[in-house]
């Protein structure tokens, strides 16, 4: 059992409804850690996907989170309603006190070229992956009243590091996350609050056919594909009075490869 260094902190993970998922990796990182987690889901879009939702329901992610002795809650929210972030957020604080560690891992994507675009798919992209995150953060900096330990951590895709010309507008949004680690960091760093970006790489969390899985095998120095827990390490860390000098960062946890 790892040292509980986050013990007395308390952390919000967005997007976490699959136990495949890297949210609930995310999750199941932190409470082993030693911090109280606010789980936030939106079951419906898994549903509609072909991967699925989990078939155990949330109920099953929330079990399997308290077998480390912490504390967990669990809110749904869909961010593309624009009232849903900061109502998430207060729903967090109002169970907990306050929240030290954000983390936004919540995403919506879908595939389309330039020529299969349309301006209702731009938006929803926008909504969801800008819009709701940035109103998180928002929400989270407006309740966060210590000197330091304060954490943004938001997830993007390595659309820096490949061209992805079939997600034009999954591109768009999570290349706007990237653009605004920055920024964000230097705003909130005086708060004692630091911002970082991590790319975690194709990940295997069941969306791949067996075409795709073998090309992204093959294209990875190690052979393999991302799991999960992989990036779920990274982000534990960067949470950790370790990583109180890392600021502003978008990290690649990809192995090596795509």
């Amino acid at each position: 059992m790892p040292e509980a260094i986050l013990k007395d902190r308390v952390a919000l993970v967005t997007g976490v409804s699959r136990r495949k998922g890297i949210g609930y990796a995310i999750a199941n990182q932190l409470a082993m850690l030693g911090a109280d987690v606010f789980i936030h889901s939106f079951a419906p879009y898994d549903a509609d996907r072909e991967w699925g939702a989990d078939v155990d329901g949330i109920p099953a992610l929330i079990t399997t989170l308290q077998a480390h002795g912490t504390k967990i809650a669990h809110a749904a929210g869909d961010f593309s309603d624009a009232a849903v972030p900061e109502k998430i957020m207060q729903h967090a604080v109002q169970t907990f006190g306050h929240i030290d560690i954000l983390v936004a891992n919540h995403t919506y994507s879908t595939m389309g070229n330039l020529e299969e675009l349309t301006a209702a798919d731009i938006d929803m992209h926008l909504q969801v992956n800008v819009r709701g995150t940035l109103l998180l953060t928002q929400a989270f900096a407006a309740q966060h009243q210590k000197e330091s330990g304060g954490r943004v951590i938001l997830l993007t895709s390595g659309q820096q590091l490949n061209p992805m010309p079939a997600e034009l507008a999954y591109v768009a949004s999570k290349g706007a996350l990237q653009q605004l680690t920055m920024s964000l960091s230097a705003h909130l760093m005086p708060r004692g609050i630091t911002v970082n970006t991590v790319n975690p790489g194709a990940t295997d969390t069941g969306w791949a056919d067996d075409a795709v899985f073998e090309f992204v095998r093959a294209a990875n120095p190690q052979g393999r594909w991302g799991q999960p827990e992989d990036a779920a390490r990274l982000i534990g860390w960067l949470a950790t009075d370790d990583a109180r000098w890392i600021t502003g960062q978008t990290i690649n946890s990809n192995g090596g490869g795509l």
